[in-house]
């Protein structure tokens, strides 16, 4: 019997429901390991009692349903936010130099309902604001973006350009503080990230940065061809949804205005 081929649209559909199955998966068994997680958590920090199922949850699930290490890393995280972010929030004016780079914006939905942010690597200078302004920046970013999550979505879908990165661009410690703030303190946040205009040149930070990326983050990265770019994002994001500079119909609006 000769084999069947599958349409892009199918494998896409058969995609997103591999991206979802988990939420139907064990549910019973999740519930229970919540619960469990919880009362660990609060033993060791009170706080945690304002925390909705839901985050517990995320936590548990970047640990392949672990509670201890779960535990343990929601615990970090709780005992980092109080640290980093003593205010509860990052205002605009702990981050101008960031700001001023114009250099992430979030319009539309992709076709799961989830937030779509765009981010264009070639604007990012690392000398401006230092280390610790870019990650206050990374933190209100995440923040802005789970503040726009529609109820029932808790992740979202990034779009990575990096058309026009060179050297003075290239900050790979600042990747790496960005990739452990997503993977550590915003964990299971990230649905998809399309890394597209993506020049030779770049491959010299990524493979600086790779090792650090885990495994589950990893499965969520594409590299797209530029002469595939807009059929790949129409298959994820809808014309109405996507932005113009793409071929949709959506102006960019900067994440400091959303």
């Amino acid at each position: 019997m000769g084999s069947v081929a599958i349409s892009p649209e199918s494998e896409h559909v058969r995609e997103s429901w591999e991206e979802q199955r988990v939420d139907f998966d064990d549910t019973d068994i999740e519930r229970s390991k919540v619960g469990i997680m919880r009362a660990i958590v609060e033993g060791q920090d009170p706080s945690a009692k304002e925390v909705d199922d839901l985050m517990i949850r995320r936590f548990l699930r970047a640990r392949d349903l672990d509670i201890e290490k779960g535990s343990n890393l929601l615990v970090k995280y709780l005992n980092w936010r109080r640290e980093f972010v003593p205010k509860g929030s990052i205002s605009a004016s702990e981050i101008p130099n960031e700001l001023a780079q114009n250099k992430l914006f979030m319009q539309g939905v992709d076709k799961m309902g989830r937030p779509v942010v765009v981010g264009f690597g070639g604007r990012h200078k690392p000398a401006k604001g230092g280390l610790e302004e870019f990650k206050r920046f990374v933190v209100y970013s995440l923040d802005k973006i789970c503040a726009r999550m529609p109820n029932g979505q808790e992740k979202f879908l990034c779009i990575g350009d990096f058309e026009g990165w060179g050297y003075t661009n290239s900050d790979v410690r600042g990747y790496l503080a960005a990739l452990s703030i997503l993977q550590d303190c915003y964990p299971e946040r990230l649905g998809k990230l399309f890394v597209i205009h993506v020049p030779y040149l770049f491959m010299t930070a990524w493979k600086a940065v790779y090792p650090f990326i885990d495994k589950k983050t990893k499965k969520k990265i594409v590299f797209v061809e530029d002469r595939k770019l807009t059929s790949t994002l129409l298959a994820d994001i809808d014309e109405s949804q996507l932005a113009d500079i793409y071929g949709g119909k959506l102006p960019l609006v900067p994440m400091q205005d959303c």
